[in-house]
């Protein structure tokens, strides 16, 4: 067996593994405190060493990192597949971690397309920059370090609407500062991309806000992790992607989209005229 095919094997039996509770041992102690003092705007709720040498089970809420016991400057994010059953090894273990939602809550699986025109837009906080023709729908946590970088990878994106669903995988509070604040748009670019909380709520602050709504709709979708994103043929990617990455698979999905319409029998129909109004 070749080396890398050895870590893949030994990374999924890690996440496979059963999530017994079990105190943590002083090596993994040390390394929450490492990890703590290395990260110090990150919330990391557990610690847990794999069965893969040197690396350990890293827990930020809802999202799950590997991260070596040497150098934790570096995270290994992503899922594992099993090639030979087409299996997603990593799904299953990320949607344990969410909270328990209703009974409507019903999860699908993580690759199922999203019916774009049944998300909930009133709830998500709209970025429009340029003509805002095509558009993109983010799935966001304001306490994730990497939502924070993916955000100005997103700033230079031109000629796109952008509709954010915060959500509180890494905690309300600060989510909740965003969502009561007096202008949800500034005070989410202001902490995003500065890390200014001037345009924030108080922590404390109690609104009526979207933010369960929010959570509800991500278990819905198979959200399992921040950022995600998603297109407008439905397809998603999930987790930070540079600014050119975005744009090409924008640009595929608008061709998918294109395509699929022009094969729809609608597309013979001749469009509804609809007087423009300022």
């Amino acid at each position: 067996m070749k080396r890398n095919e050895h870590f893949v094997v030994l990374l999924a039996a890690a996440l496979c593994a059963p999530a017994a509770w079990s105190a943590p041992t002083p090596a993994e102690t040390r390394f929450m405190a490492k990890l703590q003092q290395a990260h110090p705007g990150t919330k990391f709720t557990e610690v847990k060493q794999s069965v893969v040498p040197g690396l350990y089970e890293v827990w930020m809420g809802a999202n799950v990192a590997f991260v070596n016991e040497r150098e934790p400057r570096y995270f290994i994010f992503g899922r594992v597949i099993d090639t030979v059953t087409l299996t997603d090894l990593t799904g299953p273990k990320l949607a344990a971690a969410q909270p328990v939602g209703s009974p409507s809550d019903a999860v699908q699986p993580a690759a199922a397309a999203v019916a774009i025109d049944k998300l909930p837009l009133g709830d998500a906080i709209k970025t429009v920059k340029g003509n805002g023709k095509r558009s993109l729908f983010v799935f966001s946590d304001p306490a994730c370090q990497f939502c924070r970088r993916l955000e100005p990878e997103l700033a230079q994106m031109k000629d796109v609407t952008i509709y954010t669903f915060v959500v509180p995988f890494l905690g309300r509070e600060l989510p909740q500062a965003v969502l009561c604040a007096q202008d949800r748009s500034r005070a989410w670019q202001d902490w995003m991309t500065k890390g200014d909380r001037s345009s924030l709520a108080s922590t404390a602050a109690q609104c009526e806000s979207p933010l369960d709504r929010n959570a509800s709709l991500a278990r819905s979708l198979g959200v399992a992790g921040t950022p995600t994103v998603i297109y407008a043929d439905g397809s998603r990617t999930e987790g930070y992607a540079p600014q050119e990455e975005i744009e090409t698979r924008v640009a595929a999905a608008s061709g998918r989209q294109a395509v699929a319409a022009t094969a729809s029998p609608r597309a013979a129909r001749p469009a509804a005229t609809v007087e423009a109004r300022p």
